[in-house]
């Protein structure tokens, strides 16, 4: 019988969907394990890039399924946005209709590669049974003083009079129509997450199983500092200019100052200023820029006129306009210490600024500033400040402490900790996303939307065209109600929330998916979660993450849950790549596949013969690389797709796809199954016939161990190459003539068993025609005997010198008598140590002998 997947895969497909294999009682008793890979959003084409996270998170699954744990793996949509709303833009069709075709293709996609979830907890972010409880969430936030509105600036088109997304931002101009995009400032919602900074930042050092990486990723967007807050006067205005700064001990070395364009007191700093309308045009460009491009445009400024006083020396400096200081840091203003920052060296050459270093190694004396070529930075612990009056002398340590004592004595600023991450905006002047249950009445001002009225739901017949502004504004049937309060004429909120909401919280609401009375079932959610691995890409490592770090702690102080960390182990899948062709000619533009072919071993544009320039990188529609699953799985199987995902490089790395090592996958998986076939038309006892099965006894024992420790670490490559070692040597006992049916069936089965998380469907056949019944899904993991893993015989290097002189092998367990007789013994080894004298002998057991001669 010939290995057919098209016949296999959606049999067994079928047999699981029927079976309800995947859906658990959560109410049950058994070994909980709460598996879940990240909240997706339904884009509809999945390539086997994005295949790679959902493949891997399913071997995980299936693993621990066999290893007796009861696993839940749950799977929703991350289903409002932005995304959503472009494509039905551009095809003139509902969101929502959008949304649910992508739905539909993307489960039938799972399910081609054989992934199991459990669909009786399936969520959708945008059906109003599940932003229900956002709202429900909001209300209580906004009951704790932690949902607010205030003002945030927003990109906005003045032709299609619209807001737009920081994505829809293209040069400075709206992507649709290309008009020049303004900065308006707008009153919104924010959620307080920094009155949980500390609580976040703590908290990291608990999750020793998260990756290092994503944790310092996290920590620097809370970004907590340690300094002090100073207040630099400025004589001709009659008020001081606060700073922040965490080394206060250089403030001898600050001779200029540089605020944000957006500090409040620009204007009266630039009021009398000759160059102030030109000052002002400049403030405005900046201020249209991003906080990435205002970092990556190169440091600019702009001198106010004005000067402020250094409250230790007593100098008088200038105070400077930079595009590099933001409001959102510190006070938006700096005290600039060209001497020891690289940023202020370089602001302060730009700028033919004065600098002064203040702090050196051990108090040597200071560098000429005339011939510094960068800041002189001093980081190890010998540094000691110099050239600044009572801190002279003073180790940093020290001098931080003296000074900022100093500072508050004379009442010019106090000790301060302050952070680097803002309140979350999570208003979104956009039609697909949760509606904000608030109501603004004229007579009681802002009102919440009573709770027995939730949920406030999304029209669904609004006029949507992407332009003038959100639909949902322009709804009567929507704005128009009445005051929960007074009863009188009212307008409802028309900012929907940003769908980080939506994913902040979904991983409680899946073990109780369908209460309609509460959120989620507390009992539960504290028996399931936190979530005991949690998988997905390592572009969610900040935001998504923290947010969702960030609600949970919220509601562990309203009494909702015993847990303040959401996902106790997190693993990040790195992306697979593909290579790519552009064309030079036609302005490095990515050339589509079909129109490539190969001349003298090059990649040539067809028709116009221009040479192309292969570049390899994601996986994406725009550069034409994507490689489509249901092609692959026409051909090859869902199986071949999966072992060769796994198979293609340890799955936190990147890994560049490969058309022939699927070809590879599929061979092996071909071997599998003759071997299958042959043990089927077998026929014997149990004889060993003329070939001991005890060697590939041995290998099948060490297989399990291996492949078991490897699958735990997620080793997955590993693990099938330890598999197919195993199959190697099942095929040599057979094409030896061995015929010991039993032992033959013992290691073939725990073949079968050990790659079902990996190839699921050619397993469960097998398992089947083997005779066994029930899915091998639910067979238990098989067990490592340690006795029968050990080696009849032991191979160890021998060293004359340090150097491979050769191999001996030895019965096991060997001995330091037996291992050197046998080096006695070897011709080969002899001819290197023969005529000289033997110095000394070292013996590594079991390993390595190194003999020194001379």
């Amino acid at each position: 019988m010939q290995y057919d997947p098209k016949q296999i895969e959606p049999k067994w497909q079928a047999r699981w969907a029927e079976a309800k294999v995947a859906e658990v009682d959560v109410t049950a008793p058994g070994d909980k394990f709460y598996m879940l890979n990240m909240f997706p959003y339904p884009s509809g084409d999945l390539h086997v890039g994005h295949g790679r996270n959902y493949i891997l998170g399913d071997a995980l699954y299936r693993f621990f399924r066999m290893q007796g744990r009861v696993a839940l793996n749950p799977m929703g949509w991350d289903a409002f946005g932005l995304p959503a709303e472009n494509a039905a833009i551009k095809r003139g069709i509902h969101p929502r209709e959008w949304t649910q075709g992508n739905i539909a293709r993307e489960k039938k996609q799972f399910e081609r590669w054989g992934i199991l979830y459990d669909w009786s907890k399936e969520l959708a972010s945008c059906d109003p049974e599940y932003y229900r409880w956002n709202q429900w969430l909001f209300l209580k936030l906004y009951e704790r003083g932690l949902a607010y509105r205030g003002k945030a600036p927003v990109n906005w088109c003045p032709s299609d009079q619209t807001v737009l997304a920081n994505e829809q931002v293209v040069d400075g101009r709206c992507e649709r129509c290309g008009s020049e995009v303004v900065q308006r400032e707008l009153e919104q919602w924010f959620f307080k997450i920094t009155d949980y900074a500390d609580r976040l930042d703590d908290g990291l050092d608990m999750l020793d199983q998260w990756p290092e990486k994503v944790k310092l990723m996290q920590r620097n967007w809370i970004g907590r500092s340690i300094g002090a807050d100073v207040d630099f006067e400025v004589p001709s205005l009659h008020k001081s200019l606060r700073i922040f700064t965490t080394r206060p001990d250089t403030i001898y070395g600050a001779t200029f100052m540089v605020l944000a364009p957006e500090h409040p007191d620009v204007a009266a700093l630039v009021a009398d200023n000759p160059q102030r309308a030109e000052i002002q045009k400049w403030i405005e460009g900046v201020k249209n820029q991003s906080n990435l491009e205002r970092q990556e445009a190169g440091k600019e400024g702009r001198f106010t006129g004005k000067t402020a006083t250094n409250p230790f020396t007593g100098e008088q400096i200038p105070i400077w306009l930079g595009n590099f200081v933001l409001m959102q840091y510190g006070t938006g203003a700096i005290m600039a210490v060209p001497g020891h920052d690289q940023r202020d060296f370089e602001f302060a050459r730009q700028y033919d600024l004065p600098v002064r270093v203040v702090v050196t190694p051990g108090g040597t004396p200071a560098p000429s500033p005339a011939e510094m070529a960068e800041a002189f930075v001093v980081k190890d612990e010998s540094a000691v400040s110099v050239n600044s009056g009572s801190l002279s002398g003073l180790a940093t340590p020290k001098a931080i402490e003296t000074v900022i004592g100093e500072i508050e004595s004379r009442g010019i600023g106090r000790r301060m900790v302050r952070y680097r991450l803002r309140d979350w905006l999570i208003s979104r002047q956009r039609y697909w996303g949760t509606p904000i249950p608030m109501v603004y009445c004229e007579v009681c001002g802002i009102v919440p939307v009573a709770e027995s009225q939730l949920p406030v739901e999304l029209p669904l017949d609004v006029p949507f065209t992407g332009r003038e502004g959100n639909p949902l504004a322009k709804d009567p049937r929507f704005v128009n109600t009445t005051c929960p309060k007074c009863g009188a004429a009212a307008r409802r909120e028309t900012d929907t929330m940003d769908t980080f909401v939506d994913s902040s919280w979904y991983y409680c609401r899946f073990i109780t998916p369908r209460d309609q009375t509460k959120i989620f079932d507390s009992r539960l959610v504290n028996r399931w979660l936190p979530v005991d691995q949690y998988i997905g890409g390592i572009e969610h490592a900040i935001l998504h993450l923290l947010y969702a770090r960030f609600i949970t702690r919220t509601l562990h102080d309203m009494g909702l849950v015993e847990f303040e960390e959401p996902f106790q182990r997190l693993f990040n899948q790195g992306m697979i790549t593909k290579e790519g062709y552009r064309d030079p000619s036609e302005n490095m533009s990515w050339v589509a596949l079909n129109e490539v072919e190969w001349r003298d071993e090059k990649p040539v544009r067809k028709g116009s013969g221009h040479e192309l320039v292969a570049e390899v990188g994601k996986m994406s529609k725009s550069r034409f690389n994507v490689v489509p699953p249901d092609e692959l799985i026409e051909r090859y199987g869902a199986d071949t797709e999966r072992v060769y995902t796994l198979f293609i490089a340890p799955p936190e790395q990147e890994a560049a796809w490969s058309d022939d090592g699927v070809v590879g996958a599929s061979r092996f998986l071909n071997r599998v199954w003759h071997l299958g076939q042959q043990l089927l038309e077998m026929s014997g006892s149990g004889d060993a016939g003329p070939v001991s099965s005890d060697r590939m006894i041995r290998k099948m024992h060490q297989t399990i161990d291996a492949v078991t420790a490897r699958m735990q670490r997620f080793q997955f490559n590993t693990a099938i190459s330890a598999l197919m070692e195993l199959s190697n040597a099942i095929g040599e006992y057979v094409s030896a003539g061995g015929r010991d049916t039993k032992a033959l069936r013992v290691a073939y089965t725990a073949l079968l068993q050990m790659l079902h998380p990996l190839a699921p469907h050619i397993t469960e056949e097998m398992w089947e025609l083997l005779g066994n019944g029930g899915f091998i899904l639910v067979a238990p993991w098989p067990v490592a005997d340690p006795a029968l893993m050990l080696e009849d015989v032991v191979t160890i290097a021998v060293q004359v010198n340090g150097k491979l002189r050769g191999q001996i092998e030895v019965a096991a367990p060997p001995t330091e008598e037996s291992v050197f007789a046998a080096v006695n013994a070897s011709e080969k080894i002899q001819q290197w140590v023969t005529g000289k004298q033997v110095v000394k002998r070292i013996y590594v057991p079991g390993k390595l002998v190194n003999m020194v001669v001379k």
